[in-house]
């Protein structure tokens, strides 16, 4: 549809999977990974639209305040966010962490984020268990403020 997409994906051989079912798709693959995305952050890209599929369980609490900030330092001034939360067990060897909508709204705020959207939805793979949430958010009218700063 004349998007520029790029896909930030820290493990080669998912890369390599996008690459191999999105190989008719002008998709540009790069190496990089919340928290920091320091790639991405260093040739200081800019987006209209940042997607994290599946991805915020899996950060850990303060983990998940520097990737808000990082995220929100990529956007264009009138950019938006859109997530999924994961709800439910913890599938064996696997490293997630409990994440809700209100601490994703609240973190999302604090680094001047307004939600837009907010849904839930049973697991779409009838995962006994699990349900998602999606949230979506843009940038507060006010602009994003650069004296924001991240705890660590």
């Amino acid at each position: 549809m004349g998007h520029r997409v790029v896909a930030a994906e820290p493990t080669a051989e998912l890369r390599a999977l996008g690459r191999r079912i999105h190989a008719d798709q002008e998709i540009e693959w790069v190496d990089d990974a919340l928290p920091e995305l320091p790639g991405l952050t260093a040739q200081e890209r800019r987006f209209d639209l940042i997607l994290l599929t599946a991805v915020w369980m899996h950060l850990d609490e303060r983990q998940r305040t520097s990737a808000m900030a990082h995220l929100v330092s990529l956007l264009e001034s009138e950019g938006r966010v859109v997530l999924s939360l994961r709800h439910g067990p913890v599938p064996a060897g696997r490293r997630m962490f409990p994440v809700s909508a209100e601490e994703t709204i609240r973190l999302a705020h604090n680094h001047g984020l307004d939600v837009v959207h907010e849904a839930q939805r049973e697991d779409p793979h009838g995962r006994f268990g699990v349900a998602w949430t999606y949230l979506g958010f843009r940038v507060s009218a006010g602009g994003k403020d650069p004296g924001l700063t991240t705890q660590q």
